[in-house]
């Protein structure tokens, strides 16, 4: 089942590609209105990048999970799988695949253009892709807990925000620590450390957290 609703999904966003290109493209304008906002020295840029970039990544992420389980809890999907004793666990794993490979991936990948578009130097590359291949999937599932418990609300964005912009913070500081800590040519291994861990919690809890959510509003 797992495979199945990870291939659903992918399908999904081939057939209306709108869903994956929004947050890549909110990401991209961000980061790109920044230079234009402040003085576009490269050493002013340099020394902002690691906030901007993973300011704009939280943001993009955001973006696209108001809608991670509404669209199956408003179908029905959600109430057939509970009466078929499928497990939620199974949904909420395969979702959270969904939204990072969807959303987060492209996002690192496409974050080495705009390191050099703000004048990072290619040393701090390691750190920038560690620091996202480490934190974007955190952003995800500690989002997906937010998204599920306010599936059943009509107009949940804001208390979505309110939610999860909390847990959020850790993340912004180590993910952005680790970038600050190479442009300074200190060592960024303990903030990666804390992010891998924090990645470890998340696998851990994060599923279980959203599933009983889901639970919850199913019951």
């Amino acid at each position: 089942m797992l495979i199945t609703i990870i291939k659903r999904d992918l399908k999904s966003v081939c057939r209306n590609p709108s869903a994956a290109v929004q947050p890549i493209g909110f990401f991209v304008i961000v980061t790109s209105l920044f230079p234009l906002a402040v003085t576009p020295g490269p050493e002013l840029l340099r020394t902002m990048a690691p906030g901007i970039i993973w300011i704009s990544a939280l943001l993009a992420t955001l973006l696209a999970l108001d809608t991670l389980f509404k669209e199956d809890f408003t179908d029905g999907t959600m109430d057939q799988i509970l009466i078929t004793s499928e497990s939620l666990y199974t949904v909420a794993v395969a979702r959270i695949l969904s939204h990072w490979l969807i959303s987060g991936l492209p996002l690192i990948a496409i974050s080495l253009i705009i390191a050099m578009m703000l004048h990072l130097p290619w040393h701090a590359a390691d750190a920038l892709i560690v620091s996202l291949f480490l934190g974007t999937p955190v952003l995800s599932m500690v989002g997906s807990i937010g998204a599920a418990l306010t599936v059943g609300l009509r107009y949940s964005g804001v208390l979505l925000t309110l939610i999860i912009m909390p847990l959020y913070i850790p993340v912004l500081i180590f993910g952005s620590g680790c970038i600050s800590a190479d442009l300074a040519g200190l060592g960024w291994t303990a903030q990666a450390y804390l992010l891998g861990a924090m990645l470890i919690l998340s696998i851990t809890l994060a599923p279980l957290a959203t599933a009983a959510a889901l639970r919850i509003h199913l019951n």
